[in-house]
Formats: structure tokens, C-alpha cells, sequence
């Protein structure tokens, strides 16, 4: 079993090759890893096109849903992305936050934020802000976001309770987040959570769906919702690819079902009412 830290390398290295390659290789593969994949599966299959601020220079295809449909996102409003890769949520909010408000978009991996800050410059775009760091650790100050979204990308963090509290940490009282991502329904197999490409493709460190909700309730949110759900299908011609160095009765996710989910919930206001 790898360590959280090999996981955030192995992630790294990942995202290092997605950014540097053409959108096409990632849409066509699952997360973006194209050892994954032989073209016929994608989980990515939302599409943004005729959004306003939709810059395709900027979409990866790596997403599992669209967060900022949900999100509430107003004029003026401060807005992070968690996870902002080449920017495509960054880009879509800044468009809806106006000249008044303004975007954050936080990556760990170093490729990332050079092609965003490239697209930054491209688009022309002045009220976002690309910043290197962890999702665990945010370099974002207490009390200072109205809304947080993340696609697909929360399942790639190894403790994912930390994440939650960051968000909660980062959001004004009365602020909001809203993700999509990926959870289990179901047991996954224990020999699928020590495959280290099947993390990287956001397959084997999604957690359980009542998990991932127990994160949230537990770092103080409220009203908290799932307002969009699909269910993820794997092929099997994927999973003895990927899992050819295991038994044959092995290469399967058994009775789990994969869930790509989008998530809302509130950071109460605990000044209302006294």
C-alpha cells in the first residue's frame, strides 16, 4: 500500500503528462490517465461548450460533472476551484463573479498552473489568480471565499477529512462549496485500494459514498445536498488492463458501484439569530 505522500507524487506525475498533452488524449481516457484507457471509456463526459467564459484551450476533459452549475456563483462574489488544473472552472466563474469579484484556482502540480497562468494570459483574464499548493493545506487565508468548487479531483487527495476542514476553514460564515466527484456505493475490493494507476485514474481512492458525506457533516456543514448524480460504468477490458498483475478473480470491483456525484453544502452563518 503506498503512503499519502507516493500518492501525491504518483498524482503529480500524472497531471504533469495530462497538462502537457493534447485535450483529445484526455477525454479519451479515464481521469486523464492514458494508460488507462483504449478510447472507448470516459467518465468525462459533461459538456461545457456555450457556457459563458468557457475557454476550450482550458478544458482537459478531466472533469466528472459541472460544479458551477450548483455553486450559486453572483457578481462580485470571491470564488476557489480546488484542484483549477488548466483552468476551465476558474475561467467559467470569473465570467460569473464580473469584474468586481475574483477567482482562485489552487493545483499542486507545477505543469498545471504554467498552463494556466499561459491561458490567464491568453484569455486576457485579470480577476483570477493561479496559486501553487495542497488541497490538505491551502494557501488561502481563514473567513475569505463565498464559494468553493472542485471537479473531480477531491477523490485524488488522501485524507480527504483534512480537505473538508480546509474548505469549511477558507469559507465566509454563510458561504458554500460545491464539488463533483466520484464515490463508491457498495464495498470495493480491498486489493483495488493498493493500485496505484487505478488511483491516479480516481477509480481506487474514491470512498464510500456515506464516508465522503460523514467528512462533510463532521467538518461543521449544513444543508448539506447531492442535487446531481450518474452512475460510472468501468469496462472490463479496462480493468484486466489495469489489473493484469492480479489474479484473474481478482480483476473485478465486485459489488461496487462507482457514483460520480455533485455535492453542496453550507458553512452556517452562526451570527444570524445571535
Amino acid at each position: 500500500m503506498n503512503t499519502p505522500e507516493e500518492l501525491k507524487q504518483i498524482v503529480k506525475d500524472k497531471y504533469t503528462i495530462i497538462a502537457e498533452q493534447p485535450m483529445d488524449a484526455n477525454a479519451s481516457s479515464c481521469c486523464g490517465a492514458t494508460s488507462c484507457c483504449d478510447g472507448t471509456y470516459t467518465i468525462m463526459s459533461d459538456d461545457y461548450s456555450g457556457r459563458e467564459g468557457y475557454a476550450p484551450e482550458a478544458d482537459l476533459g478531466l472533469g466528472c460533472g459541472i460544479p458551477t452549475d450548483h455553486a450559486g456563483i453572483r457578481e462580485g462574489m470571491t470564488v476557489l476551484d480546488l484542484g483549477s488544473g488548466a483552468g476551465n472552472d476558474v475561467f467559467i466563474a470569473a465570467r460569473e463573479v464580473g469584474p468586481a469579484g475574483f477567482v482562485i484556482g489552487v493545483d499542486m502540480t507545477e505543469a498545471m498552473i504554467m498552463k494556466a497562468d499561459e491561458n490567464k494570459g491568453k484569455l486576457g483574464a485579470t480577476n483570477v489568480d493561479f496559486r501553487l499548493g495542497e488541497i490538505e493545506a491551502l494557501p488561502v487565508d481563514d473567513n475569505s471565499v463565498d464559494v468553493v468548487v472542485s471537479n473531480c479531483v477531491l477523490n485524488l487527495v488522501p485524507d480527504k477529512a483534512r480537505a473538508f476542514a480546509e474548505i469549511f476553514r477558507v469559507l465566509k460564515p454563510g458561504g458554500s462549496f460545491t464539488v463533483s466527484d466520484i464515490v463508491v456505493d457498495g464495498e470495493m475490493p480491498g486489493h483495488l485500494r493498493g493500485v496505484a494507476t487505478m488511483y491516479a485514474g480516481c477509480v481506487s481512492g474514491a470512498e464510500k459514498r456515506e464516508e465522503y458525506l460523514g467528512h462533510i457533516s463532521s467538518a461543521g456543514f449544513t444543508d448539506v445536498a447531492v442535487p446531481k448524480e450518474k452512475d460510472i460504468h468501468i469496462p472490463d477490458s479496462v480493468l484486466q488492463s489495469e489489473l493484469a498483475h492480479l489474479p484473474a478473480d481478482q480483476r473485478t470491483m465486485g459489488a461496487a458501484r462507482l457514483v460520480s456525484v455533485t455535492v453542496r453544502g453550507v458553512k452556517a452563518d452562526r451570527r444570524i439569530g445571535g
